[in-house]
Parts: C-alpha cells; sequence; structure tokens
C-alpha cells in the first residue's frame, strides 16, 4: 500500500475517526500521548507493524511498546505479577511502562517483541491516545513518532520534520505534557528492575547496567546519537581570539 503526502489533522472526533481508518487498513499513524508523540500501528498484525520500522528506519530486533486503554486490557497480553499489578494499579494510566511475561496465545505479532517471551506495556494518560484506542479496539504498538535515532517528537510539526512522506497522518493535540519518553521497569515476580529512566520514579527498583542485550526500547547503546558537529574538551569557541 502506498503513502500519499503526510497531512496533519486536530485531534477532534472526525481526525481521531479517519486515524482509526487508516490504523485498521494497515497503517501507521502519529499521535500524541503524555510523554511524546507516538507512530501507532495495530499490534496484532505483522504487516502493519513492518510499517512503523519501515518508517522510522529502526532495527526489528528492537522491540517497540504496546499501549492498551486500561490494565484489564493489558493483562489479555501480559502475565502480571503482584509486584506488576501493584505498579500498574498505582500509576496507570500514566507515564509507566511494565515489561512481563507474554500471555500464552496472545495475538500481539511477533515483531513488537522482537521475538522475546516478554512484552511491553503501557496504559497511556492522554485523550487523543485513549480515543484512538477506543476508536480501534486494537492494541496499538507505538515507539515515538520520529526517524530513528533522532530527539522524540513533542510537538505534531517534530514529527512531519522527521516522518514526511513515510506516514499518511498526525493527529495535532498541541505540546505533550511530560516531553521525555516514559519510564520502563521489568517486573518478574517481586523483582523490578528499571530498565529505562523517564519522568516517573520507582525507587524500589534496580537499576540495570546495559549489558548488550535487548530487553526493551531505548537501550541501544546509541539510543540519541548526534547529528552535528562536535567538540570534545573545547577549551573555547572556533575563531576566537586566544
Amino acid at each position: 500500500m502506498s503513502v500519499p503526502a503526510t497531512r496533519i489533522r486536530s485531534f477532534d472526533e472526525e481526525g481521531v475517526a479517519e486515524a482509526a481508518e487508516l490504523i485498521r487498513a494497515g497503517q501507521p499513524v502519529a499521535v500524541p500521548t503524555e510523554t511524546v508523540y507516538g507512530l501507532a500501528a495495530d499490534a496484532t498484525t505483522g504487516e502493519a507493524v513492518a510499517r512503523i520500522y519501515a518508517a522510522k528506519g529502526r532495527p526489528s530486533f528492537n522491540p517497540l511498546i504496546v499501549h492498551v486503554p486500561d490494565l484489564a486490557a493489558a493483562e489479555a497480553y501480559g502475565v502480571f505479577g503482584p509486584a506488576a499489578k501493584r505498579l500498574a494499579e498505582v500509576h496507570w494510566p500514566g507515564p509507566l511502562t511494565l515489561v512481563v511475561p507474554m500471555r500464552e496465545g496472545s495475538p500481539i505479532a511477533s515483531l513488537v517483541t522482537a521475538g522475546l517471551p516478554t512484552i511491553a506495556l503501557r496504559v497511556p494518560a492522554h485523550p487523543a491516545m485513549q480515543a484512538l484506542l477506543r476508536a480501534t479496539g486494537k492494541p496499538l504498538a507505538a515507539p515515538s513518532a520520529n526517524a530513528s535515532g533522532r530527539i522524540s517528537p513533542t510537538r505534531a510539526e517534530h514529527v512531519l520534520s522527521s516522518l514526511e512522506g513515510r506516514i499518511p497522518l498526525i493527529l495535532d493535540a498541541g505540546a505533550t505534557e511530560r516531553g521525555i519518553e516514559s519510564t520502563i521497569i521489568a517486573a518478574a515476580g517481586d523483582r523490578l528492575r528499571l530498565l529505562r529512566p523517564g519522568p516517573l520514579q520507582v525507587p524500589e527498583a534496580e537499576a540495570v547496567t546495559t549489558d548488550g542485550d535487548i530487553e526493551a526500547p531505548g537501550m541501544l547503546a546509541s539510543h540519541y546519537p548526534p547529528h552535528k558537529p562536535a567538540r570534545l574538551e573545547a577549551q573555547q569557541a572556533v575563531g576566537t581570539a586566544t
């Protein structure tokens, strides 16, 4: 399916209806969350998820977060132990992603989890993403809506500058509240591990040092490489007198 020119639509009933129609057709659309703008597609359809990776230029070994409307929906795809459920009940909806064991028979496409036995789940608080989840009735895989390696977008125009011509639609609800991607916690039994720091603090989670194993988004050794020339240990600006 060819991708038409990227359009920006306001977050309203008509905009959500158009975005939901595109997602049902297997296309990814950009939508705001309370953290950053996400690039959402049907998490149960491998072809739709593949279009997320293609639009972003993202390596397929880097898993995606699945967004769902509430904890009950999350429990249909992941197994929540006591610690995970406690965090979900306290912090959802909100900027917390929980990595839990995948539930047997889950319909989530294998591309979403990069073949891992776990799944990253989040219940977003933003009304635009919640409206899209309700309109589609689908779990939505949604990494940040930017080319891989670029700074995550907090406004619709940021998405357009990065993904113009790669996706059909951007829902515009203004600037995001948090401006930084969600905190990611792996929860297995009573053990909590911090896989990615974010806007939410979970003091009881132990920090994880990246050792090359990718368990969740944001764990690559180089997540936001600079795209401008840089000088290390500079003592003065170029061209200034000594």
